[in-house]
């Protein structure tokens, strides 16, 4: 029979031979986890190589990405759809094996890592997900969702302040199936951590309400299975596996060193390290014997048949909460979803009313919410001023089975949190705070991006018109960056009708994160044609028009919409043709046909003014070097928003001064 540490040898080997074949990675933490690696994935892990997205498998998340061969090499043992090929070419071009793992790339990776930190935090929101879906569906003698979150993760993630962010909330959720690695090496890039990290890190998670496995010998099998069966039985808390290791264990020269953190080995290190550890194969090659023994796909296929039996039992005794189960993981919306939401964007349309558009998304959210039960949203410690919870809405920390979570002052953590709910599914994860605090939040917002994960995110108080709190809390800049992100889609909506619409479009998005831009002012309702209220969803449309030709079109978004119409109406009064457009979502707009943008906006009219409480330059894309932006140019001021505005030139009067300027 083959060894443990043979089986955990096989990863040193590949991880070492694809770094040095790359000149490019990082072999250290792959060859230092390998055993603790084969423990968990041989020992533990309940997942099916041959179907990688089986709901109740158990997730891995390797916190500490730039480790990625670690992965890789465990997904190709496993027999997994990840070829030899492939690690030969890793972090080569339109490979599987990317520098760090990223999502949707590669099967068997649950999240894209890298920047370190984010991973723990998606590991802390799928162990939510899985507790929360649990306590939603599972009825005694049917557990349908019973699966355990495994992250490893190394001291740059520990430094990183949404590990303390996330890591916290945790312990105040309980989570008991959420189990870390710790790979305590002692070193980092620029070297040995005790200049710079003197964490008593056991201490820290303990206070965190963590159970913490003190003194785990990351190179002795037996000491991390003990340490594992400790912390399997410990279900009221998450654990912290603190394990001791040897960066780049194996090899004679470097192991131990910073230098094998970040660099390949070289040729003559690694054939050091062959003979050093007895691994006589030449680069990639495996015996059939370690393959046998990493093999997981006989037994994974056992396990998940094992469920689908469970599930067909439970399917007999609860068939409508199987179905809604399937519905909801398979991430399908409820029949009747686009006939109820539209009827109920056509009533506000009815009935119209001036209040702001964080009120109109708290009333969307009483309308969307009792069809939607997959929606679990939650506040970063505003949710009186985002509006976020509705009247069916039920904390976590009072019921598990729930649907709001309150993420305390952790914008960061949450919107990461975020990224591992959406990436669990069963779920459409929202989450807020005020606009200004997304720069908080920034990298995981990318993040959700770049994996195009399903995540909502509420911004409200968006712009100066926050008013006294001043140019701390004034977003200026934020919803430009926003835009500028590829795969976001962003919708700054004018009144409740928008708003609505914007809501819809959000959760009827499966290709990535969605970001609604809401005011704390009231906003006037504006009338619309049947038309038109079809053409909100388009990103935007004509709301105000002239016959023939216009001679100016003013493009406006959000509360400066109605400084477009009025000004619109007096210009209108005097004869000149003038086009008001509304434009909500610029990306959604930017993705319709030409003939419809052409339309809307045709480039025969030269003479464009564009007004937004925002960064004036992002403007210049749709009026042009010779149009006119009324927009911030600065930060903002501390007074009250009706000062503010008239103080930054977002009057009527201003408007009409811009706009006879280019008629002229």
């Amino acid at each position: 029979m083959t060894t443990r540490k043979v089986l955990a040898n096989a990863i040193r080997a590949l991880s070492m031979d694809a770094v040095q074949k790359a000149n490019s990675g990082h072999p250290g933490a792959p060859m230092g986890m390998a055993d603790i690696a084969e423990v968990l994935w041989r020992d533990y892990m309940n997942h099916n190589p041959s179907n990688p997205k089986w709901m109740d498998r158990d997730r891995f998340i390797l916190s500490n990405g730039h480790g990625s061969m670690l992965l890789y090499s465990l997904l190709h043992l496993t027999g997994y759809n990840l070829p030899i090929e492939e690690l030969k070419n890793f972090r080569q071009l339109h490979s599987k094996t990317p520098g760090h793992p990223e999502y949707g790339y590669t099967d068997g990776v649950e999240t894209t890592t890298g920047p370190l930190g984010q991973g723990i935090a998606n590991a802390v929101g799928i162990a939510i997900a899985e507790r929360t879906l649990a306590a939603q569906f599972n009825r005694p003698g049917h557990e349908i969702v019973d699966h355990h979150t495994y992250v490893f993760l190394g001291d740059g993630c520990m430094m990183e302040g949404i590990s303390h962010e996330v890591s916290s909330l945790a312990g105040t959720m309980k989570l008991g199936k959420l189990m870390a690695f710790y790979d305590d090496n002692g070193i980092s890039i620029d070297g040995h951590v005790e200049g710079w990290f003197t964490d008593d890190t056991a201490k820290r998670f303990e206070a965190y309400g963590w159970h913490v496995v003190r003194g785990v010998d990351g190179h002795d099998s037996d000491a991390v299975k003990a340490a594992i069966e400790e912390a399997r039985a410990v279900t009221d808390k998450p654990s912290l596996l603190m394990c001791k290791t040897v960066i780049a264990f194996g090899s004679p020269n470097k192991a131990g060193t910073h230098g094998a953190h970040g660099a390949a080995l070289g040729a003559d290190e690694v054939a050091a390290t062959r003979k050093h550890i007895g691994w006589n194969e030449p680069a990639f090659v495996i015996p059939q014997d370690v393959y046998e023994g990493w093999d997981a796909k006989k037994a994974g296929a056992a396990k998940e048949s094992a469920w689908h039996d469970k599930f067909a039992a439970y399917e007999q005794a609860f068939p409508a909460l199987a179905a809604e189960f399937k519905r909801r993981t398979e991430g399908k919306l409820p029949a009747g979803w686009q006939a109820q939401s539209q009827a109920y964007i056509e009533k506000l349309q009815a009935a119209p009313a001036s209040i702001a558009s964080r009120k109109a998304s708290q009333n969307a959210l009483e309308a969307f919410g009792p069809l939607l039960p997959e929606l679990l949203g939650g506040s970063a410690d505003l949710a009186p001023s985002n509006l976020t919870i509705w009247s069916k809405s039920v904390s976590l920390a009072d019921d598990t089975s729930g649907n709001y979570i309150h993420y305390g002052v952790r914008e960061f953590g949450m919107t990461a949190i975020g990224n591992g709910i959406a990436h669990h599914g069963g779920f459409v994860p929202y989450t807020a705070t005020f606009l200004m605090f997304v720069e908080y939040a920034r990298n995981a917002v990318r993040m959700a991006a770049l994996m195009k994960a399903r995540q909502i995110m509420v911004y409200t108080h968006d712009s100066i018109g926050l008013g006294e709190d001043g140019p701390t809390h004034q977003p200026v800049e934020q919803l430009a960056s926003l835009r500028l992100t590829p795969n976001m889609s962003n919708w700054r909506p004018c009144d409740q009708v928008e708003t609505a619409v914007a809501w819809q479009q959000a959760i009827e998005r499966h290709d990535g994160p969605t970001a609604l831009i809401l005011s704390r002012q009231n906003l006037a309702q504006q009338t619309r044609s049947a038309q038109q209220l079809a053409d909100i969803a388009r990103g935007g449309y004509i709301l105000k028009d002239s016959d023939g030709t216009p001679e100016l079109i003013i493009i406006a978004t959000g509360s400066e919409v109605e400084l477009a119409v009025a000004a619109w109406e007096k210009l209108s009064g005097e004869g000149r043709k003038v086009r008001v457009v509304s434009l909500p979502s610029t990306d959604v707009f930017d993705k319709q046909d030409e003939a419809y943008r052409e339309a809307v906006l045709p480039h025969g009219v030269q003479a464009r003014l564009a007004i937004e409480a925002g960064i004036a330059d992002y403007w210049y894309k749709y009026v042009g070097l010779n149009g006119a932006i009324v927009g911030m140019t600065t930060f903002g001021e501390s007074a009250p928003a009706e000062e503010l505005f008239k103080e930054f030139g977002f009057t009527v009067e201003n408007v009409l001064e811009k706009a006879r300027g280019l008629l002229k």
